[in-house]
C-alpha cells in the first residue's frame, strides 16, 4: 500500500543501531502528550463556553473567534513550523513549542475580557504550531520499519481523534469543579513528562542541507486563512455583504498568488507537486472532511448536552466517552484491515460512517433526550477513527521519499484545516440560523435588561442566562424560543455535513480504488 518513506537523512543521537525496541515506544509515548494537548485544545473549550459566556458576555462573533482564533494561527503556520523543525531540529521545536505553550495556557486562564481571550488564543496558536510537525517527523525517524511505522501512525492518528472526543471530558470536569480558566491549565501538567524526558529519550533529527525560508510565503499563507475565514464569519453572521465577500475574494486572490509563488522557488514553503498525485489529494481531502466533521459536530453537541438537555459539564462530557472509545479502536482496528481490503474502500467506509452518522441528526426528532444525538456521534467517531488513519497512511506513502517531510507537514495542515473548518462554516451557520430564526416572547424590553437581551438574541448561552432571571412561564417560553431557533440550526448543519461526507465517501472509492492492499 505505501511506497517506504525516507527519513531525509536525519541526525539521529546514537544511531539506529543504539536504540531499542523498547526506547522506540518509549519515546512515542511522550510525543503523544502534544498531540493529546493539540487534540483537547481544539474541543475542550466548546464545553466552556457557556460559562465563558456568563463570565464574559462575549457577542455571537466573539465567540466563535474564541474557538477558531487558535487553529486558524495554527493551521497558517504548520508548513512554516515544519520548515523551521528541519532547520533547527525538529526536537528542539518540539520542546521550545511545549515550553510556550505551557506558560501561555497557564496566562490565558486569567483573561479578563473576550478580546484578551482571543488574543491569548491566537499567542497559543503560534507555538502549538511547533508541536505537530515535529511530532509525525520524528516518528518516521523513529520507526523506519514500513509496519511498525505504521503502527506508530495509527497510534498518533488515534491520540488525535481521540484526543478531540476526549476534550469535552477533560473540559466539562475542569469547568464543573472550578472554572472555565481551568481548561487552558490542564496544558501545564500534560507538558511536563515530555519536558522531563524528550531529550533523554526521543532523538534529534534535522534536514542536513534544507533550503532557505521563504518569508512572504509565510505571510502569503496568513493572508490566505485569516481572510477567507473572517468572510465566512461575516456572511454566516451578517448576511451577504461587501465586507463578508470581500474578505474571501481577498483571501481566493492571495490564495492564487501563494500558489503561484511555490511553483516560481526553487525550496517553495508548500511543495505544490504534490498534489499532482490523484491519490494524495484525495486523502488529504478524507482527513480534512473527517475532522470537519466530527469538530463541527461537537460545536452544537456541547452546547446542546448542556444548555437544552440540563447536563452538567463533567456528565455531558461523560457521555461521549462511548464515541472517545470507538475513535481509538477503530484508527488502530483498520491497520490489519487494509491487508485484505483495499485501502481506498476502507476510507470510503469511513466517510460514508460520518454521512449516517449526520443522517440520525439531518432527520431524526431530537426532542426525545440526547440518545439520538449520543448514538450519532458514535457512527460519527467510527467513521472519523477510520477515515484518517488510512488516508493518513496514504498521504505518506504516496509521495516520493524526497518529499516526506513536505507531505508530513500537509497532512498536520489538514488535520487543523479540517478542525477549523468545522468550527467556522457548521459554527457561523448555526449561529446564523439562531439569530435569524429566534422569535422570542414579546413583552422582553420591559422586563430585561438591554445587555441581556442583546445576548439572547447572540447565543444560545445567552437566551438560557436571560431566562433565569424570569418568572416561570415567561421563562419557559424564552427557552422553548431558543431551543427551536437552535434545532433549526442543527438540521441546516447537519444537512449540509451529511452531503458533502456523503460525496468525499464516493469519490474515495472511486479515486482510491486501484490503491493496493498492505503488505
Amino acid at each position: 500500500m505505501t511506497t517506504p518513506l525516507s527519513t531525509l537523512a536525519p541526525a539521529r543521537t546514537g544511531g539506529a543501531a543504539a536504540r531499542s525496541p523498547r526506547r522506540d515506544w518509549l519515546a512515542l509515548g511522550l510525543l503523544m502528550f502534544p498531540v493529546l494537548l493539540v487534540a483537547v485544545d481544539n474541543t475542550a473549550l466548546t464545553f466552556a463556553l457557556p460559562a465563558i459566556t456568563r463570565a464574559l458576555e462575549p457577542s455571537g462573533v466573539h465567540l466563535l473567534w474564541i474557538i477558531d482564533a487558535y487553529p486558524l494561527v495554527l493551521a497558517g503556520l504548520l508548513v512554516s513550523m515544519g520548515s523551521l523543525g528541519d532547520r533547527i531540529g525538529r526536537r528542539r521545536l518540539l520542546v521550545i513549542g511545549s515550553t510556550g505553550f505551557a506558560g501561555l495556557s497557564a496566562a490565558t486562564a486569567f483573561a479578563p475580557t473576550a478580546e484578551w481571550l482571543i488574543a491569548g488564543r491566537a499567542a497559543l496558536g503560534f507555538f502549538g504550531a511547533m508541536l505537530m510537525p515535529s511530532t509525525l517527523s520524528l516518528i518516521r525517524n523513529i520507526f523506519p520499519e514500513p509496519n511498525r511505522r505504521r503502527l506508530a501512525i495509527a497510534i498518533w492518528a488515534a491520540s488525535f481523534s481521540g484526543g478531540a472526543a476526549l476534550g469535552p471530558i477533560f473540559g466539562g470536569w475542569l469547568v464543573e469543579h472550578f472554572w472555565w480558566g481551568a481548561v487552558f491549565l490542564v496544558a501545564v501538567p500534560l507538558m511536563l513528562p515530555l519536558l522531563a524526558l524528550g531529550r533523554t529519550l526521543i532523538p534529534e533529527s534535522k534536514d542536513p542541507s534544507p533550503g532557505r525560508v521563504d518569508v512572504p510565503s509565510i505571510l502569503l499563507s496568513m493572508l490566505v486563512m485569516v481572510p477567507m475565514v473572517y468572510g465566512i464569519k461575516d456572511v454566516a453572521t451578517e448576511g451577504p455583504g461587501p465586507a463578508g465577500f470581500g474578505s474571501m475574494a481577498f483571501g481566493l486572490v492571495m490564495g492564487v498568488v501563494f500558489v503561484r509563488r511555490q511553483h516560481r522557488l526553487e525550496h517553495p514553503l508548500l511543495d505544490m507537486s504534490l498534489f499532482r498525485n490523484r491519490v494524495f489529494s484525495m486523502a488529504i481531502s478524507a482527513n480534512i472532511l473527517a475532522l470537519f466533521s466530527f469538530n463541527g459536530f461537537i460545536l452544537f453537541l456541547a452546547q446542546h448536552l448542556q444548555l437544552l438537555e440540563g447536563l452538567s459539564p463533567s456528565a455531558a462530557g461523560v457521555a461521549m466517552i462511548p464515541a472517545l472509545a470507538a475513535t481509538v479502536v477503530s484508527g488502530l482496528v483498520v491497520v490489519p484491515l487494509v491487508r485484505k481490503v483495499r485501502p481506498g474502500y476502507v476510507v470510503g467506509a469511513g466517510l460514508a460512517f460520518s454521512a449516517t452518522g449526520y443522517s440520525l441528526v439531518t432527520f431524526g426528532n431530537h426532542d426525545g433526550g440526547p440518545a439520538l444525538l449520543l448514538a450519532a456521534l458514535l457512527i460519527l467517531a467510527l467513521g472519523v477513527g477510520t477515515a484518517e488513519t488510512i488516508s493518513n497512511d496514504l498521504i505518506l506513502g504516496s509521495a516520493p521519499p524526497e518529499k516526506s517531510g513536505a507531505a508530513a507537514a500537509i497532512s498536520e495542515t489538514g488535520y487543523e484545516v479540517g478542525s477549523l473548518l468545522g468550527t467556522a462554516v457548521l459554527g457561523s451557520i448555526l449561529t446564523a440560523s439562531y439569530q435569524h430564526n429566534l422569535r422570542l416572547p414579546a413583552g422582553l424590553d420591559g422586563i430585561l435588561p438591554g445587555t441581556s437581551l442583546h445576548n439572547a438574541g447572540e447565543t444560545l448561552a445567552g437566551a438560557m442566562e436571560a431566562a433565569a432571571g424570569l418568572p416561570g412561564p415567561l421563562a419557559d417560553a424564552v427557552r422553548g424560543a431558543a431551543a427551536a431557533a437552535f434545532d433549526s440550526g442543527v438540521h441546516i448543519t447537519s444537512a449540509i455535513g451529511l452531503v458533502l461526507m456523503a460525496t468525499a465517501a464516493v469519490l474515495a472509492a472511486v479515486v482510491l480504488r486501484k490503491v493496493p492492499r498492505a503488505t
